[in-house]
């Protein structure tokens, strides 16, 4: 009996506990598809500056299927996403893409609907050897839409809390696996319907006992809030917006735990703990996917589709923000498209539409210490920037990382080259940076 009344006395500390050990592992690995602190920055990092295919490699691994997602790190282990195509197919009634109105009178045509069964897979790889240690296919199914020629099935990157992995397959469901792949639960948030079929990519977001996920589509949008240990609904509010790819971020700011969230139509702030909005701002371009960065209680939102925006929001607002002085700054001249910006030392790196161009610019004020500069070797980026031991990585489509000095000044430190395309973004810890490449996950490492 006094067991029993010792446990029942011990149980409300164990989720306070695990919180604490998270927070004491977090900057030691790579939890969120942006790193540690959830905006590309890695204070413990000290990644390699120069490497090529024969050169700083520690291992190289051939990942199965496609995927974009970004790789997270946590201790010896290594969690990727992919979408791996069977021969099995399905007849169906649409044989070919049908063409999308657009504005001005062109036409799109939008991505062909899938006939192939698809095998939805969670990848688990030793850190050090690049060994599989297991892989679960978390669904299989023939997915009811296509989409962009660019994308895959598997973009959404998972995310952990140092005791369970949580992977969005999207419309394929979401998943919560403990470290060792025991299934612990799953979770159907219906299908989405995206615009001319470009596919899904917004990745979960963990915070304590609340998983978030963002569901902007042509049909009912929404933000859900899901128990991390269920997966039941803590809350769900509707959101008036189309399709977007933007991933939330959630920030603490004074007693207020904020779910910052992008959209086409505007950028609002949800209290985490019931869902509320707590303030928003209009004025966005089309598209949003770049994640917002957050610097001394102000949070950066961005869009770069068809127009640029960029807004410098306190995070103290309320209510409607829209054209009002309480935005601190804004700019139009250029913003990211799909890749996300890095704000360190005060410094906001930003990169412009889909193309390597390269702006700095004080955080504070707006203003830029170097503007637009193009970058040598790098035509076009999903890649989004990060930031470790004083240098900023950029990463082309076509393999090529720029090493830069971080710094108000723009130089080319390092220019690296690996043999096939990176669209996923580059993971550092410690001396080690992760680069997924179109078939294989790279380790690279610093040997000094």
């Amino acid at each position: 009996m006094q067991k029993l009344v010792v446990i029942a006395l011990l149980l409300p500390l164990v989720p306070l506990l695990a919180a604490q050990d998270f927070e004491k592992e977090r900057l030691n690995n790579w939890h969120h598809w942006r790193g540690p602190n959830a905006d590309g920055t890695v204070p413990r990092g000290d990644p390699p500056l120069i490497w090529s295919e024969s050169k700083n490699i520690r291992w190289k691994k051939e990942i199965p299927g496609e995927g974009l997602a970004t790789p997270v790190v946590w201790k010896d282990r290594i969690f990727v996403l992919t979408a791996v195509k069977t021969d099995e197919q399905v007849k169906r009634k649409e044989a070919a893409p049908r063409p999308e109105p657009r504005r001005g009178g062109r036409r799109r045509r939008r991505a062909a609907q899938p006939i192939h069964v698809y095998e939805f897979v969670v990848l688990c790889l030793n850190r050090k050897t690049g060994k599989v240690l297991w892989k679960r296919v978390a669904n299989r199914e023939v997915p009811h839409e296509g989409h962009h020629s660019t994308a895959s099935f598997a973009s959404s990157s998972p995310t952990t809390d140092g005791r369970y992995l949580y992977a969005s397959f999207g419309s394929r469901g979401v998943y919560c696996y403990d470290l060792k792949g025991k299934l612990r639960w799953k979770r159907d948030l219906g299908d989405m319907r995206t615009r001319n079929r470009f596919g899904e990519g917004a990745s979960p977001v963990i915070h304590g006992n609340s998983l978030i996920h963002i569901w902007d589509h042509e049909g009912d949008s929404f933000l859900v809030c899901l128990d991390a240990r269920t997966g039941k609904d803590r809350w769900r509010v509707e959101r008036d917006e189309v399709t977007t790819w933007a991933t939330p971020m959630v920030v603490e700011h004074e007693v207020v735990t904020q779910v910052v969230a992008n959209g086409k139509k505007r950028i609002r702030s949800y209290d985490l703990a019931t869902g509320k909005v707590l303030w928003e701002c209009g004025g966005q371009a089309n598209n949003p996917i770049a994640c917002p960065v957050v610097h001394e209680g102000v949070v950066y939102c961005m869009t770069g589709h068809r127009g640029f925006a960029i807004h410098a929001i306190p995070l103290d607002s309320r209510g409607d923000i829209t054209d009002t002085e309480k935005i601190l700054w804004m700019r139009d001249d250029a913003a990211p498209y799909v890749a996300s910006p890095v704000l360190a030392d005060g410094l906001l790196y930003l990169t412009k539409s889909q193309n390597a161009i390269l702006s700095c610019l004080d955080a504070k004020t707006g203003e830029a210490y170097f503007a637009q500069k193009r970058m040598p070797g790098v035509r076009r980026l999903y890649a989004s920037l990060v930031s470790a031991a004083g240098k900023i990585y950029l990463v082309g489509r076509n393999g090529t990382t720029l090493v830069l000095k971080r710094g108000k000044t723009l130089k080319v430190l390092a220019t690296n080259k690996l043999d096939e395309g990176i669209d996923a973004s580059p993971v550092i810890v410690g001396k080690q940076l992760f680069l997924r490449g179109k078939k294989h996950l790279y380790c690279i490492i610093n040997e000094k």
